[in-house]
């Protein structure tokens, strides 16, 4: 891979660590763009990730042919829990899900909307560490310079 060789040839830069949230595409993609500004989960924020900024690691799902990958930052204000179905249908131009996606529609779950206070995407994508966590990804690396 062209970029992995690019990150051994930038050794002596200054590395940046911090946890990342796995988002799959194209909800990663919505969020970094701007587009979707509440990020729907079936818990809340944990309270030690608010207002602190965390790489957004974009998963590639069942619809993407690549690997993991860091395509910038995100920040929450944090989050509120969905009163009932009705809010959360009304709240769609927020979070972009359908009420009929089969994974994250509506269900019998709690809903939970975590509010995106700022995002920053990266000029190019930065690979994912090998171990990521099934929701977050500790100690993601990533070159000082990328977060710019």
């Amino acid at each position: 891979m062209l970029y992995d060789k690019h990150l051994l040839d930038i050794k002596y830069t200054e590395m940046t660590f911090k946890a990342g949230l796995n988002i799959q595409i194209p909800w990663s993609t919505l969020l970094i763009d701007g587009l979707k500004s509440v990020e729907t989960r079936s818990y809340h924020i944990p309270i030690k990730y608010v207002g602190h900024p965390l790489y957004l690691v974009e998963t590639p799902g069942k619809l993407g042919k690549f690997k993991a990958r860091i395509i910038g930052t995100i920040t929450f204000s944090g989050s509120f829990k969905y009163p009932d179905k009705i809010s959360w249908i009304d709240d769609y131009n927020k979070h972009l899900v359908s009420q009929n996606d089969p994974l994250y529609g509506w269900n019998d779950k709690p809903k939970y909307g975590w509010v995106v206070s700022y995002v920053e995407k990266f000029d190019e994508p930065i690979p994912a560490p090998a171990k990521k966590g099934i929701i977050f990804t500790k100690n993601c690396k990533v070159p000082v310079d990328s977060c710019r």
